[in-house]
């Protein structure tokens, strides 16, 4: 073998390794920020228009960012939006008096940047969606039509289309009543399509039984169409994400999500995994497996499970669809590039040409590789199915984040005090929001505790987060540690309970009682200011960790300014020096053990990549430091 042969060779195996390790989200991720890199067009020869499978990418790419801390899903996600929306609002090519809710799904990215960004823009916007729901034609008992020129009909789609945003925005904007009327309308889809001998949906229903696809006495389309059922499925999940757990009806959507999940198991194709264009014709002649339907299901299934609303039964099923799409519907190319096939391009009911429901229209309508309907939801499908992988790590168990000592308030877009600085629901770059995410993808559950902390309040807690406690410039009266609390923490955590404490410079956090609690522990923050960051230079940030860190594995850069340092004594040790300083300690105290750092550090400005360069592994870092609190 000559040397540029075995140059080649050495490349290739290195590449197809790299790519192996790839996650399948960000191979099939890439495929598409290359072919989309502009701009999304959905048909092809035309331009970029407002649309659902816009808004379906873009949905995915929101879930791969905070999957992966990786800002270039966020400035894609962003750069799209921009191109429609103007400073006033307006959204290009759309118009609200087509009352289409195919065109309400691109509306979760406007929430997305509203939350991220603050920019009026972006609530404008999402406010013109909401006034098109206010006004949307409606059948006689209250559920949507699903367009304009669709009277008085119903199809399963449209609870994709348009629900998920407005539960968020319902969660958003505190509009609780809302949540009445999102749940309503699953309530009235299910019963108006629902067969009661397969638990299957029918894929429309029309009121005024005009149709001629419509049965005249039930109104119901003819057909159990796969993808339509899976828009169907991953709405309910995705709805169960905004609504309160404590609503008086959340219960409704659980129990159609599992009245319809055995369904969905028993039309799956038991030697493929997959699911077909029809799902109940598996003999039909020109009937296929169908990769949309295929990879929606996957990520019903999995999420269901993930949520604890299906046994594992149903991630079995969901790692069969998967292993069917990857191995049997997706290609790569000579550039390394996935592509996704055997995916239908449309389905529909009337309209011109007339479309009747028959078995013969759904199996002419033509397939496309790439479609957005088939690629999204695979990217969706592929990161259940890889927290599902990571779930085991904190299944059962609690994490409770201090809001006692760290108790700080600012005005909220509504003119209302709201809480934030190192909080889980605090979104903005100053909230621990992201890594409560890290959190629950490894299984684990978030909590708060917003009184002081005893034996009682902490018996059910595995992890306990102290952050940053308040000094009287932040507020007026802050919460003192005392003796009982440092006792009550040292009690929990020779219990067998782990304790992270995260300080900040002595400029701004209260180190005397805070060091009253460290200390027994063998640790103690010093009052100085470490790593100081002036302007947009990173560099003075940067700390390396050594090769194959006990905590941080292979992250190898991390960024840490401003910390206090750390002075240790028994039983107390350094896990972490930069130079002369020790910049984290861990202490084994009992059958417990506390892990010390004098900076809030990965809150969200330092783990959703929009400033830190890419140099910065802080969110891997986040992660590896995540399974090891959750690890004991």
């Amino acid at each position: 073998m000559t040397r540029a042969s075995l140059a080649f060779l050495l490349t290739f195996l290195v590449s197809t390794s790299l790519l192996a390790q790839t996650p399948w989200s960000e191979r099939m991720a890439k495929t598409m920020l290359t072919v989309h890199r502009d701009s999304i067009t959905v048909k092809d020869g035309k331009p970029a228009t407002w649309d659902y499978e816009q808004g379906l990418l873009l949905l995915a790419m929101e879930r791969l960012w905070h999957r992966t801390g990786d800002g270039a899903y966020f400035r894609y996600i962003q750069k799209n939006i921009d191109s429609f929306v103007d400073e006033k609002g307006t959204i290009r090519t759309y118009a609200l008096d087509e009352f289409n809710l195919d065109n309400v799904t691109p509306g979760r990215a406007l929430l997305l940047l509203h939350t991220e960004t603050g920019r009026p823009k972006y609530r404008l916007a999402a406010e013109k969606l909401r006034e098109q729901l206010r006004k949307q034609p409606r059948l006689k008992e209250g559920g949507f039509w699903h367009k304009q020129r669709y009277p008085a009909q119903m199809w399963l789609d449209g609870l994709y289309m348009a629900q998920p945003f407005l539960a968020e925005y319902a969660q958003l904007f505190g509009e609780p009543a809302t949540f009445d009327d999102v749940i309503n309308q699953f309530v009235w889809m299910e019963k108006n399509t629902r067969d009661p001998k397969t638990g299957l949906l029918l894929h429309a229903y029309d009121e005024s039984r005009q149709q001629r696809w419509a049965d005249p006495k039930t109104g119901r389309s003819p057909n159990f169409w796969g993808r339509s059922i899976g828009w169907y499925a991953m709405a309910l999940l995705d709805v169960l994400d905004y609504v309160p757990q404590n609503h008086p009806r959340r219960g409704e959507l659980v129990q159609i999500f599992q009245r319809l999940a055995p369904a969905i198991l028993n039309v799956q194709d038991k030697k493929t995994g997959g699911w077909y264009q029809l799902l109940t014709l598996p003999n039909e002649k020109g009937n296929y497996l169908e990769s949309s339907a295929t990879a929606m299901f996957v990520y019903a299934l999995a999420k269901g499970h993930r949520l604890g609303l299906l046994d594992a039964r149903a991630l079995a099923a969901a790692r069969r669809g998967h292993q069917y799409l990857t191995s049997e519907a997706a290609e790569t190319d000579e550039a390394g590039l996935v592509h996704l096939t055997k995916t239908v391009s449309v389905g529909g009911l009337g309209g011109t040409p007339y479309r009747d429901g028959s078995v013969g229209y759904y199996l002419s309508e033509p397939q496309r590789r790439d479609d957005l309907k088939g690629v999204a939801p695979f990217i969706l499908a592929s990161i259940e199915l890889e927290m599902a992988d990571e779930v085991p790590v904190g299944r059962g168990k609690k994490v409770v984040l201090d809001y006692f000592f760290n108790h700080e308030f600012r005005k909220g877009s509504d003119g209302q005090p709201e809480r934030y600085h190192y909080t889980w629901e605090d979104r903005k770059d100053s909230g621990y929001w992201l890594w409560g995410r890290v959190f629950q993808e490894y299984g684990a559950k978030l909590d708060s505790l917003a009184v002081a902390p005893t034996a009682a309040n902490l018996k059910d807690a595995d992890v306990f987060i102290l952050v940053d406690p308040d000094t009287p410039k932040e507020t007026a009266n802050p919460n003192s540690i005392e003796p009982a609390h440092v006792k009550a923490l040292a009690d929990w955590v020779r219990a067998g309970g782990t304790l992270v404490l995260l300080a900040n410079d002595s400029s701004n956090t209260e180190l005397t009682r805070f060091n009253t609690l460290a200390k027994a522990f063998g640790i103690e923050f010093k009052r100085e200011n470490l790593n100081r960051v002036p302007g947009k230079d990173f560099s003075p940030g940067k700390v390396l960790t050594p090769a194959n860190h006990p905590i941080f594995g292979d992250a190898k850069t991390l960024f840490i300014k401003e910390f206090a340092g750390l002075s240790l004594q028994a039983p107390a040790r350094p896990v972490l020096q930069h130079g002369p300083d020790v910049v984290m300690a861990v202490a084994d105290v009992g059958r417990g053990r506390v892990f010390a750092l004098g900076d809030p550090w990965i809150y969200n400005e330092y783990l959703n990549g929009k400033r830190l360069p890419a140099e910065y592994q802080n969110f891997p870092a986040a992660k590896a430091l995540t399974r090891w609190l959750l690890a004991k």
